[in-house]
């Protein structure tokens, strides 16, 4: 296809927003949004062009086409169908009253014979059926109990009895078949089971029309029920995803105003750390206090302090004596190795001499005693 019948395909679509929904009408099984649509112009375009060679289920005209043809074949066949297994349940619900009928009371002797006459019937068509090997491709396959056809035909009521049951069967099928529609027709307008005769078989005549239409507006109800749950499908998907937008957003949010809070709080929490240490802290102090209050008297601390003064002031004295000393110290080093000798020698000297000195003292004392 051309560019140019393909802007013309494009373009009877709608333009825009426009473009975008009758594209998505035109394919409603797709799993799409309309911001897919516009996140892919191209995408869009192609499926604008599809759109006019297939149909909403994807189907493209001829094979659409081929399919309506075939879909009117098999209801023909399936109507056909319907008409014999009706008819065919029709005489077996005859023959099941019939049987009922007879259970509970008399029954004419004229009825009699067409009902079990009209069952042998049945029963024999059956066993023929099974017994019909035309449509066997195995001509070999042996029959049903070794029975042929020609066998059970002989089974058949009479023939003036075949002849008078068929003469009376249309007019019997009629008075069931009017039963079960009136009974419908009760099932389905309750109200309508008092009605005349009369009004009932002129209400029955409308009652197909009536349930065609019932059928149609059904079949409409569950289209519509369709596109509401593609709608709504369509529509849960936008807002999760726009949900989802909402969650992201509120995390950052939350872990913005947490760091926020966080440092705030750690700074609260650091104040009230710092103001339960001192607390602690003078809390010590007061039971150092206390201790000393209870274990020593007014006395007992004014003499430790006069002693804390005099050792801290002949601490100082020390202090400034090791001062002087390593100043001297500092000046001898200076004078170098030569010096250390005589130092020591020096130091020596005058231990002996504190030593003499000593000894003397002690001997002075002991000669005074």
């Amino acid at each position: 296809m051309s560019a140019g019948s393909e802007s013309i395909h494009v373009s009877s679509l709608g333009r825009g927003d426009s473009l975008h929904q009758q594209v998505l009408a035109s394919f409603p099984l797709c799993d799409m949004t309309e911001e897919d649509l516009i996140q892919n112009p191209q995408f869009c375009k192609l499926l604008a062009t599809l759109a006019q060679h297939v149909d909403q289920t994807g189907l493209t005209v001829p094979l659409k086409t081929e399919l309506d043809k075939v879909e009117q074949k098999l209801q023909s066949q399936r109507r056909y169908w319907l008409r014999s297994e009706s008819l065919y349940r029709g005489l077996q619900e005859m023959i099941q009253d019939h049987c009922v009928r007879k259970c509970h009371g008399t029954v004419p002797p004229d009825q009699n014979m067409f009902c079990e006459t009209m069952e042998k019937c049945l029963l024999v068509a059956q066993c023929l059926r099974q017994l019909d090997d035309s449509s066997s491709n195995d001509q070999d396959q042996p029959s049903v109990l070794g029975l042929k056809p020609q066998q059970v035909m002989e089974l058949l009521p009479s023939e003036k009895s075949v002849q008078r049951m068929k003469q009376s069967l249309p007019r019997e099928l009629e008075k069931h078949l009017k039963k079960k529609c009136l009974s419908l027709l009760s099932y389905y307008q309750p109200e309508w089971e008092n009605e005349s005769e009369g009004l009932k078989n002129s209400k029955l005549s409308h009652l197909s029309a009536q349930l065609e239409g019932e059928k149609k507006r059904t079949e409409s109800l569950k289209e519509t029920c369709r596109e509401n749950t593609v709608l709504l499908q369509r529509h849960t998907q936008l807002y999760l995803s726009e949900l989802i937008k909402c969650i992201q957003l509120l995390q950052s949010l939350i872990l913005d105003h947490r760091l926020k809070i966080q440092t705030d709080l750690d700074r609260k929490k650091l104040d009230y750390l710092e103001g339960k240490c001192e607390l602690v802290s003078q809390k010590i102090k007061t039971e150092m206090v206390e201790i000393q209050l209870d274990t020593y008297t007014s006395d007992t601390i004014s003499a430790h302090r006069k002693i804390r003064e005099k050792l801290e002031s002949e601490l100082k004295a020390c202090r400034l004596e090791k001062q002087s000393v390593e100043l001297k110290l500092a000046s001898f080093e200076i004078l170098g190795k030569e010096f250390e000798a005589l130092a020591e020698e020096y130091c020596r000297l005058r231990q002996e001499i504190e030593m003499k000195n000593w000894a003397l003292k002690e001997f002075t004392q002991h000669s005074d005693k």
